[in-house]
């Protein structure tokens, strides 16, 4: 867009946000675990958690008490990201204490967004996967207007009620002024599977949502993700779905990883 400095990037080949209307929908659980899947296929992969008022990154993969090296390089202070699972991480979690707030407002949070993707040392990087806040403000509008993205892709769940906020995301990437391609539609929370009733689905919050918003935006439905214990028990411990050794949740993000490619 006119009137905005481009932030370039020109070690990193892909930027793809992952996105959603609303919170609770699973959004940095997928933005995790993606990233992790594109790393373990082979490619240089960088994670930013752009979610400067509730960074949850760092917790999801247990690196809370870690905190990145800031260096001088030809007198800027440059960071180099940590690094889990083969993908370098970098948040804003990592310069705040764990129990402490950004009382920020937005133009201060969109500059300090600015500021992790440009400071920051990611050398070579393929893919680099940026989770985004929910919803629609100034993080997510400064981004797109300082940054060429590659694509977004938006996390919703089944029911009506995650679908109009959806659709208010999808509306932010379509318009006119950003135009930022929508890659697809992840649906997260698909059904229910009982541990010792591996061939029954229960659809706790409806059917096929993720579906129909692919379908009303023109856009493909990337994948369906179950609901399972076992991918919060990860994140709470921070670790990525690998550990877990659920097959379902596992095939559904390698195939995900897969159709990104």
């Amino acid at each position: 867009m006119a009137g905005f400095e481009k932030i370039t990037l020109p070690d990193v080949k892909k930027i793809i946000v992952v996105a959603s209307g609303k919170g609770g929908v699973g959004k940095s659980t997928v933005s995790v675990n993606l990233a992790v899947a594109l790393a373990r296929q082979g490619f240089k992969v960088a994670l930013v958690d752009a979610d400067i008022y509730g960074p949850s990154i760092p917790k999801m993969l247990g690196m809370e008490e870690l905190m990145p090296v800031v260096t001088q390089v030809e007198g800027k202070d440059i960071i180099l990201p940590l690094e889990k699972y083969g993908v370098k991480v970098i948040s804003i979690g990592f310069f705040v204490k764990n129990n402490q707030g950004l009382i920020w407002r937005g133009p201060m949070a969109a500059n300090a967004i600015t500021q992790l993707f440009e400071n920051t040392l990611w050398g070579e990087t393929d893919y680099m996967i940026v989770d985004f806040p929910p919803g629609t403000g100034d993080i997510q509008l400064t981004t797109m207007q300082k940054i060429d993205l590659s694509g977004a892709i938006i996390v919703t769940t089944p029911q009506e009620i995650a679908l109009n906020d959806a659709r208010k995301a999808a509306s932010m990437f379509t318009n006119q002024d950003l135009n930022v391609p929508i890659i697809g539609i992840i649906e997260n929370m698909s059904w229910f599977t009982p541990e010792k009733h591996p061939d029954e689905q229960y659809f706790v919050f409806g059917k096929n949502g993720g579906a129909k918003i692919a379908a009303e935006i023109n856009a493909p439905l990337l994948g369906q993700i179950p609901l399972v214990m076992e991918v919060g028990e990860a994140a709470e411990n921070g670790k990525s779905v690998y550990s877990q050794h659920n097959t379902a949740v596992i095939d559904a993000f390698e195939k995900i990883a897969e159709r990104l490619i």
